[in-house]
């Protein structure tokens, strides 16, 4: 399904507005310090990529690399913008220390909320990344998040061992909610760019061979038909007795290990894999409704549409 930015922002932010809100004595009050946090900070959203300067600039200050949680302490009823967070701590002394440890921080700016959000009882406290321009229609401005992307990616390259593709990575370069090259974060332009710049330096070989897992390139269906083409084949050759034996389809070996989840017959968990996580498929069979699940299927695409 295409990703309509528009309407993304509209249900994220109310999501996350009622979160934030309905559980205050004063709701309106509560809402219109929400939507004043998003005329200063933008969109809000699921999570920031790992170029995005709250992430980054903490990373290279303490020397050590950690989720927003780990480098920032004392957060609490968290809620992400495009430029900034606000977190709710019940404590009005960790409150202050989150505000002073944060604004040691070159380039992050850090203050207490005036306004009361997610509990009455609650310290809100905002942490804004300084640099961080939007474009106008919400994103991060262009120039901005490619040079932050370009340097977040070539800084380990001497200790990489192999190159990642964008499918392996899209989450990690456009933050989320996202869709195939955007998100709340970036558009398409600066998307597109993004994905030609990593490919590039894939292409340069300055990482290492190129490592195939994620098959996000492929539609659903597509990935659907993999997982039950290679699931159903491991149950018809399972005898109910040997949990691990290999089967052969379209000339490959595949290593099946099938199991009676609870020992009662109504779910059997498949997991298959060819050569050495070349492919790698997981999914579970319901025999009572003859139904089947399966998770999207990881490895090398020229293999896995061998089973389509």
């Amino acid at each position: 399904m295409e990703f309509r930015a528009p309407t993304v922002a509209a249900e994220t932010n109310e999501h996350y507005k009622k979160y934030l809100t309905k559980n205050l004595q004063n709701n309106e009050e509560g809402k219109a310090a929400f939507e004043r946090l998003l005329k200063d900070l933008g969109n809000t959203i699921d999570h920031y990529p790992d170029w995005h300067p709250l992430l980054v600039i903490p990373r290279n200050h303490y020397q050590k690399d950690g989720t927003l949680s780990e480098l920032y302490k004392r957060l609490d009823h968290t809620v992400l913008f495009v430029r900034g967070f606000v977190t709710c701590p019940y404590s009005v002394e960790d409150a202050d220390n989150l505000v002073n440890s944060a604004n040691e921080l070159p380039g992050i700016n850090a203050y207490r909320y005036e306004s009361v959000l997610y509990s009455d009882e609650a310290y809100p406290v905002v942490i804004e990344a300084v640099d961080v321009e939007l474009e106008a229609d919400g994103t991060i401005r262009s120039r901005d998040a490619l040079a932050w992307c370009t340097q977040d990616l070539v800084k380990n390259a001497r200790l990489a061992e192999v190159a990642e593709t964008w499918w392996n990575l899209r989450d990690c370069l456009l933050g989320g909610p996202h869709g195939s090259r955007s998100s709340l974060l970036v558009n398409q332009y600066t998307g597109g760019h993004i994905r030609k710049i990593l490919e590039a330096l894939n292409n340069s070989g300055m990482f290492g061979p190129i490592k195939e897992w994620s098959l996000g390139m492929l539609s659903k269906s597509k990935q659907d038909k993999i997982g039950s083409t290679l699931i159903r084949t491991a149950l018809q050759n399972y005898n109910n007795i040997d949990d691990k034996f290999e089967f052969e389809l379209h000339g490959e070996i595949c290593k099946a290990d099938v199991r009676d989840t609870w020992k009662d017959g109504s779910e059997i968990s498949v997991n298959i894999m060819i050569g050495d996580y070349d492919l790698c498929v997981q999914g579970f069979y319901y025999p009572e409704k003859d139904l089947l699940q399966s998770n999207s299927p990881k490895g090398k695409r020229a293999l896995a549409e061998k089973f389509l």
